[in-house]
């Protein structure tokens, strides 16, 4: 079974960490990797760089563009995860944008994803309509879980689609804005939360954007299975060493 269904089974709130591969260094990704699993973490989204990354915040987007400028592409990507699967165990999922998942051929990275032992993908600018026409097929062929989002304007309709095609977690995003860390959230997010929960959705949802403390790790996993942590994290492994991780993870579960 994919190792996404097998995590979401777990009887815990689920941390999941978003990071851009090839940031700070681009021969970061690996170590980021095993420090994450040694410290507890549950997911993995590696982000997949990309110029024009248009819903990510400033922090991200400057570890894009670093990531970039480092070096960081599809296949240098592919190259560092080649063995990962020796190490790692937990669900790695990767999250980018679809333009150079189509220049490297759609086909192909999957199946270079099922190869290294990728679990599912996130790919905020594919449209759930296209997905299901052209690619379904071919995601489920190399047993790889597309992630689909909704956020506070998706309608209830909408939602229940989403639901309804969705065969892992939805990626719950708290606000309309770009990502970003908050130090908590608003009466919006919370009524959000509550109102998504009434719902009684089959799939599990997950939090993501705003989430970078204790406090707001707890509000987002309240009505939710799951927090995902990105732009805190991104500027945490920016302003510390790799071999600190650990105390970040530790403040976001702990406090």
């Amino acid at each position: 079974m994919n190792r996404i269904l097998n995590k979401l089974k777990e009887d815990k709130k689920l941390i999941s960490i978003y990071f851009s591969a090839g940031y700070p260094q681009l021969n970061d990704t690996v170590s980021i990797l095993n420090a994450l699993q040694n410290s507890g973490v549950d997911m993995v989204e590696i982000g997949l760089p990309f110029s024009d990354p248009l819903a990510d915040g400033s922090v991200i987007q400057e570890s894009s563009t670093q990531a970039l400028k480092n070096g960081m592409s599809t296949q240098t990507l592919f190259n560092q995860l080649t063995d990962i699967r020796k190490d790692i165990d937990i669900p790695l999922i990767i999250m980018g944008y679809f333009n150079p998942i189509l220049q490297y051929g759609v086909e192909v990275f999957c199946k270079k994803c099922q190869d290294i032992g990728i679990d599912g993908l996130i790919i905020p600018d594919l449209p759930t309509e296209v997905y299901q026409k052209d690619y379904a097929s071919i995601f489920e062929k190399y047993n790889l879980i597309n992630i689909f989002l909704i956020t506070p304007q998706t309608s209830v309709e909408r939602i229940r689609f989403i639901d309804d095609i969705s065969k892992g977690f939805i990626y719950m995003v708290s606000s309309a804005s770009t990502t970003g860390a908050k130090n908590e959230f608003g009466c919006e997010q919370l009524d959000y939360f509550e109102r998504i929960e009434a719902l009684g959705l089959k799939n599990e949802k997950i939090v993501g954007f705003g989430i970078s403390n204790h406090k707001t790790f707890l509000s987002a996993t309240a009505k939710a299975k799951g927090a995902i942590i990105g732009s805190a994290f991104v500027k945490y492994i920016k302003e510390h060493p790799l071999k600190s991780i650990p105390n970040f993870i530790e403040s976001i579960i702990k406090g």
